[in-house]
C-alpha cells in the first residue's frame, strides 16, 4: 500500500469507527427506552432488557454499516480537502480513477467486516437474544393466527397453537392427506417435543384414521412422527429474514419451495444479504465528489447531513425495493440490486459534474 493509501486509510479507519460507535450508542439507548415499556411482563427485568439490547447490536452494527462508511469517509475527505491535502495529491498528478481505487481498496475492509458480522455474529446473537426476551417474559414464539401456526409438510398441514422458546408445540393437530389430497387421518395431541432426526414425539394423543366411509379414533399416551419440520425451521419465527444467515435463510427456502410455498421474501432477503457487503464500495464512492466540492458546500456540518441524508435514502430505498419486489413478485435479484446501482450513478454523475465544473 503506498503512502497516500495508508494516509487515507488511517483517516477513514478512525472516523467511521467513532461514527459507527456514536450511532450504535445512540440506538442503543432508543432500543433499551423501548424495551423498558416490557419490565413487569413475566419475570422481564432490567437485566434482562439489558443483555438483550445488547445482544441485538451486532445487528444494528450490521445495518449501520454502510452509513458509518458514507459519513465517516465524507467527513475524513473533508477534512483533509480543507487542509489542502486532496489539492495536493491531485496536482501532484493522481487521478480521480486512482483515487477511487485507493478508496476501494480501503473499503474492501469495510465489505469483509459487513460480511463477517452479518453472517457470523448478528444471526445467533440476534436467536439468543429472542430466546432471552421470550424465556423471561414466558411468551410465545410464534402466534401467527388466532388458530394458532400453520405450516405446511408435504401431504400433511400442520396447526400449532403455540410454540414455546425451546422449540416445544402445544395443541398441535397434524391434517395427512393421501398423493390424490384426500384426507386420511387427523392427529390431536396436547404437545409435541424434538427428539432428533426429524422425530417429533407428540403426547396425549387422539387420531381419527379415514378409509372411504368410515373413521377410527385411536388414543395413545405418546406417539412418534415424522417431519421435515424441525427447530432451526421454528426458530426462523424468531428472527427477520434480514437478520438471518446466507445458509439459514436458503435451507428455509428449500423447505418453502419442496412445499410449494411463495419463497419471494426470502430470495429477496438472500440476494441482499450478498450484495449488501458491496455498499460499503458504493458509499465511498458517492463520498468523493463531496471532497472536491469543498469550495463551494461550506462548512463540514452541512456535508455530514447530506451524508446523513444520503445514508437514510439508501436504507429506506433498500427497505422500499425488497417490499415492492415481493408485492409485484419482481425478479429477486433486482430487487436487491436496484439501490446499489442508483447510488452508483448518483456517485458516477456527482463525479462528472465536478469535474466538468
Amino acid at each position: 500500500m503506498k503512502i497516500y493509501e495508508r494516509h487515507l486509510a488511517r483517516e477513514i479507519y478512525a472516523t467511521t469507527g467513532l461514527v459507527l460507535l456514536a450511532f450504535l450508542m445512540l440506538f442503543a439507548f432508543f432500543d433499551l427506552i423501548h424495551e423498558l415499556e416490557s419490565l413487569g411482563k413475566g419475570g422481564y427485568q432490567l437485566q434482562h432488557a439489558l443483555a438483550y439490547v445488547t445482544l441485538t447490536l451486532p445487528g444494528r452494527l450490521y445495518e449501520l454499516f454502510p452509513i458509518g462508511v458514507l459519513i465517516g469517509t465524507l467527513y475524513a475527505l473533508t477534512v483533509l480537502a480543507r487542509h489542502s491535502e486532496i489539492t495536493v495529491l491531485r496536482a501532484s498528478g493522481l487521478s480521480t480513477r486512482d483515487l477511487l481505487l485507493a478508496l476501494a481498496k480501503i473499503g474492501l475492509v469495510f465489505a469483509v467486516l459487513t460480511l463477517a458480522v452479518g453472517e457470523l455474529l448478528a444471526p445467533p446473537l440476534e436467536r439468543i437474544a429472542q430466546q432471552l426476551r421470550l424465556d423471561a417474559m414466558g411468551s410465545l414464539v410464534a402466534q401467527q393466527f388466532r388458530s394458532g401456526l400453520w405450516v405446511r409438510d408435504e401431504h400433511s398441514f400442520v396447526n400449532v397453537r403455540e410454540v414455546l422458546p425451546d422449540a416445544t408445540l402445544r395443541q398441535v393437530r397434524v391434517f395427512e392427506f393421501d398423493e390424490g389430497f384426500r384426507l386420511r387421518s387427523i392427529s390431536d395431541a396436547k404437545g409435541g417435543r424434538y427428539a432428533g432426526s426429524g422425530n417429533w414425539v407428540l403426547s396425549e394423543v387422539d387420531r381419527t384414521q379415514f378409509a372411504g366411509d368410515a373413521a377410527r379414533v385411536e388414543r395413545f399416551a405418546e406417539l412418534t412422527w415424522k417431519s421435515a419440520i424441525n427447530p432451526d425451521l421454528l426458530s426462523v419465527l424468531m428472527v427477520v429474514p434480514e437478520r438471518m444467515s446466507v445458509v439459514s435463510l436458503y435451507l428455509y427456502i428449500r423447505h418453502l419451495s419442496g412445499n410449494q410455498q411463495k419463497t419471494e421474501r426470502y430470495e429477496i432477503a438472500v440476494w441482499k444479504k450478498l450484495i449488501y457487503p458491496l455498499a460499503a464500495l458504493v458509499m465511498m464512492a458517492l463520498a468523493l465528489p463531496f471532497a472536491y466540492m469543498q469550495d463551494r458546500m461550506g462548512a463540514v456540518s452541512v456535508r455530514v447531513f447530506a451524508g446523513i441524508m444520503l445514508g437514510i435514502g439508501f436504507h429506506m430505498l433498500n427497505g422500499l425495493f425488497s417490499s415492492l419486489g415481493v408485492i409485484n413478485s419482481w425478479a429477486p435479484f433486482f430487487s436487491a440490486i436496484t439501490p446499489s446501482v442508483i447510488f452508483v450513478v448518483a456517485a458516477a454523475g456527482l463525479l462528472w459534474w465536478v469535474e466538468r465544473r
